[in-house]
């Protein structure tokens, strides 16, 4: 087990090495660059730019030198200082910027995470146990709705809702007197007051779609023939369904964990929008607008490396959860 985890954490290295490269290629794909985009903000409002002071911000942003050199300079500096760069839209270090907004994210996608599997779970198997009963029916319809509709508009009708019921507005993460507050127990307790919304909205799309993976995984199980032993053999029917069924059917819901994490963000932007958040979703999409290249290539970095981490999160899951799947590793090493 640990030769198969010590493999899988070489394995990462190069694919992250890649997937920077990838990366930084696509984000500088777009005609132009930041500052022919700023200077033509400034020429459209009238402002006058000098030749030398382009030339300055050219030399400042190194958007004088090759792409490699570029990209060299950028990952070389995330390696050996932690230095993400410069963002140019806003004149800060990126990591100040990514940092102050990723602790949020991840809170609201681990949030978002855990109930996720918190209500699938047993939708699913009440779903695969009862099929084709009334509640099914009924689970099932309200799970199609919830793949169907985007998280966006769930958003915007829940807000408006709650609006001509109640009169008041419930974008955001704070209430206005913490929005600019400096982090204390009592902030803590308000962002756990709004967290809820966003958790559910972007979480129903997940929910309904591993209600149905699980679903179809359980009744594969159910028709087994070692079920139909067990139940002959005497075996209660509590006990036989969660050793066994339920165990096996919790695989391909584990190994799409890796897949989740980057869904939960990307799916969190239009959310965040929409609900006026201050996480990476609105800030990546600000950035790629504004070809921010250092800002949108590091956040863009760190999703693909939270998607790698999950994923490897997921096989080791499964290697725990799964013996076959240990045999088939201590076979390989054999």
């Amino acid at each position: 087990m640990a030769g198969y985890i010590g493999r899988r954490v070489l394995q990462i290295i190069p694919l992250l090495f890649a997937l920077s490269i990838i990366i930084f290629i696509v984000i500088q794909l777009p005609p132009g660059d930041y500052l022919t985009m700023y200077m033509q903000q400034l020429r459209n409002v009238g402002a006058a730019v000098s030749e030398s002071e382009i030339a300055n911000l050219t030399q400042l942003y190194a958007l004088d030198r090759p792409i490699y050199e570029q990209y060299y300079r950028w990952i070389t500096n995330i390696l050996l200082r932690g230095d993400f760069g410069m963002s140019f839209q806003w004149n800060r270090p990126v990591a100040e910027l990514v940092g102050e907004r990723l602790l949020l994210t991840m809170t609201i996608s681990i949030a978002t995470l855990l109930f996720t599997w918190i209500v699938s779970l047993p939708i699913g198997i009440y779903s695969a146990t009862h099929q084709y009963s009334l509640g099914d029916y009924a689970l099932t319809f309200i799970g199609f709705i919830g793949i169907s509709l985007p998280g966006f508009l769930i958003a915007l009708v829940i807000m408006y809702s709650v609006f001509a019921v109640t009169g008041t507005a419930i974008t955001g993460l704070f209430s206005p007197q913490f929005i600019a507050a400096p982090w204390s127990w009592a902030k803590i307790e308000d962002a756990l007051k709004h967290v809820w919304l966003p958790m559910v909205i972007v979480g129903l799309s997940g929910t309904a779609s591993l209600i149905r993976t699980m679903r179809a995984m359980m009744l594969d199980e159910l028709q087994q023939q070692y079920v139909t032993t067990a139940r002959a053999r005497g075996v209660k029917e509590r006990k036989l369904l969660f050793k066994y069924p339920v165990r096996l059917a919790l695989n391909p819901m584990i190994s799409t964990i890796g897949w989740l994490l980057p869904t939960i963000v990307s799916g969190e932007a239009l959310v965040s929008i929409v609900l006026n958040m201050p996480t990476t979703g609105p800030m990546l999409l600000q950035s790629l607008l504004a070809q921010d290249m250092y800002l949108a290539g590091s956040i863009l970095l760190i999703t693909s490396t939270l998607t790698v981490i999950g994923t490897l999160l997921s096989d080791i899951l499964l290697a725990w959860l799964d013996p076959r799947i240990r045999f088939g590793a201590v076979a390989e090493e054999a």
